[in-house]
């Protein structure tokens, strides 16, 4: 028996975001559900709602649906109309192929002010006659009935000869009740005939008088002649009486085809359930290893003397993804899963899992497996000797000391090439007293009176025409000398432009240092600030100062 389930009906309301307190519409349509329930209590909000071909026998909660609209209930086992008098919005019923045989429950529905469309299509109520004119007259407010429309002049024709259209169906509901009682206690009793099974002695009662129920033959005589009179029909047979015997259309009759087919569907899944395959034995009680190939791959295992290794070469599946395979190698097996299935074989000799290794083929999709001995003395290949190269400029002397005797190469640590940045200028040797590194120059080229011009007249007083941050802290005729004397001076003139920029960095920063040394001492050659900038400014502060008062800055 199938129930209407809140998970049935929230599968059933994707279009709702599988929300059921707001759902408008709901199809529960091809369920086997039996019972109408929990909808009136879920969907208080629904408008349609489709229940057909299903085995409902009754309509029932339902009342509840205040705005309920279209209700469908064709295919089912409905003998009476009934419970619908709360459903106030309702608008169209659809009631096609039921089993509806008391025609005066239509009168239910005069209460459904709002009923425009009714179908009973495939009733028995419909064979009554004057059905449509009771139905017509019974329930003013509809417009159709069983999708033909209702005119004026039928309505009044209906009207008028209600009271005789009346007697007489309540004469044809009787008969059809009556009808419908024999038809169930004939469904009960061929419910029970089938249920009932023979007796101990093999009949279909059992005589407890007969207290000698014969020998084993006699009994064994019995099953022939039974087997023999009642021969069991195969299913083809079963299956074909089953359709072609004639029945009367009757709910019970409807219900016991719905469970020959049930029954045939879960015999049919039961044939189809794949049975759970029993756990192959890889290795037994004992620890014997077993030898399996459930993929059924093509293999060779051969042991190559050379390297000293087992190779196991599996045909794998070319186009299979590498992923969908798991190695193990154990010292006396290896095992191979090929997409869930095992392929186990003995290895000929102990071997070394840690130095195995792994190789796919990217050609024929082969999986290699090499696994070094673990017994035995490991042999090594002899090395081939190589050829020695031949110069164009070496000595049949030289090429008989390279074959007897090996080269070594030896580096001479004096000979690095490495550059030495301590070492880019180069150092002097003479010695001058100052905070200055000593530095080694050349004796400073003489001047003679031949290296000048004919007009040159050489003024002491005038400066040379160097760097004016070289003659900082000279004056007078003693420039010329400590330009002379000054380590910078004499190797100034040797040097690249970027040299020079660093020297004079270097040289100011040492003339600082020398003035600050200097200025402690009372020397008038020195001097760092010129006092006579100041003086326009004293000028100008003592003249504010004298200067007589305007007015308005008296008042």
């Amino acid at each position: 028996m199938v129930y209407i389930t809140e998970d049935m009906v929230r599968r059933r309301a994707e279009h709702n975001e599988c929300q059921i307190s707001t759902l408008e519409e709901v199809s529960l349509h091809q369920q086997d559900i039996e019972k109408i329930e929990h909808i009136d209590k879920w969907c208080r909000d629904l408008r349609i709602l489709y229940l057909q071909n299903n085995l409902i026998p009754k309509i029932e909660n339902v009342g509840r649906l205040k705005k309920l609209q279209y209700l469908n209930l064709a295919l089912n086992n409905i003998e009476v109309i009934e419970n619908l008098e709360g459903c106030e919005s309702l608008q169209k019923l659809d009631l096609t192929v039921n089993f509806v045989g008391r025609l005066s429950s239509v009168e239910s529905l005069q209460s459904n002010i709002h009923l425009t469309e009714l179908f009973l299509v495939g009733n028995p109520c419909t064979e009554f006659e004057g059905y449509r004119q009771y139905v017509v007259a019974s329930l003013p407010q509809l417009k159709f009935l069983d999708g033909t429309e209702i005119s004026r002049s039928e309505r009044i024709r209906a009207a008028q000869g209600l009271k005789e259209v009346k007697r007489n169906v309540r004469e044809q509901e009787r008969e059809y009740l009556k009808r419908r009682a024999r038809e169930k206690e004939e469904a009960r009793d061929e419910k029970g005939n089938k249920e009932r099974k023979p007796g101990s002695d093999g009949r279909w009662y059992t005589d407890i008088n007969n207290t000698d129920p014969g020998s084993e033959e006699n009994k064994e005589n019995q099953e022939r002649k039974e087997g023999t009179e009642n021969p069991e029909l195969d299913e083809e047979q079963q299956e074909s009486e089953f359709w072609h015997t004639p029945c009367s259309f009757t709910p019970e009759s409807r219900l016991e085809a719905h469970r020959h087919l049930e029954e045939k569907r879960k015999a049919k899944e039961k044939v189809n359930e794949k049975k759970p395959k029993t756990p192959r034995t890889l290795i037994t009680a004992d620890g014997r290893v077993m030898n399996v190939n459930e993929p059924k791959l093509d293999f060779s295992l051969t042991e190559d003397e050379e390297n000293n290794t087992v190779v196991l070469d599996l045909a794998v599946y070319r186009h299979m993804d590498t992923s969908l395979m798991d190695v193990d190698v154990q010292p006396s097996y290896a095992r191979v899963t090929v997409k869930g299935k095992i392929f186990q074989i003995v290895l000929p000799a102990e071997v070394r899992p840690d130095s195995s290794t792994a190789q796919r083929s990217q050609t024929t999709g082969h999986l290699v497996l090499t696994m070094p001995r673990a017994e035995g003395e490991i042999k090594v290949t002899k090395a081939v000797p190589r050829p020695p190269r031949k110069t164009q400029t070496s000595s049949p002397e030289d090429e008989k000391r390279n074959n007897n005797v090996p080269q070594r190469l030896e580096v001479d640590p004096s000979m690095r090439a490495a550059v030495d940045l301590a070492n880019i200028v180069p150092k002097h040797q003479n010695t001058k007293q100052g905070p200055l590194e000593t530095f080694s120059t050349a004796s400073p080229p003489t001047t003679g009176p031949g290296s000048f011009s004919a007009g040159f007249v050489d003024d002491p007083d005038v400066p040379p025409l160097i760097p004016t941050h070289f003659t900082r802290g000279f004056n007078g005729v003693k420039k010329r000398q400590r330009q002379q004397e000054d380590p910078f001076y004499q190797t100034i003139l040797t040097r690249s432009p970027v040299q020079r920029v660093h020297v004079d960095r270097v040289r100011a920063a040492v003339n600082r240092r020398t003035v600050l040394s200097r200025s402690r001492q009372p020397e008038s050659n020195y001097c760092f600030f010129n006092y006579r900038l100041l003086l326009p400014f004293f000028f100008h502060i003592i003249s504010q100062i004298l200067r007589p008062p305007t007015i308005k800055e008296k008042y």
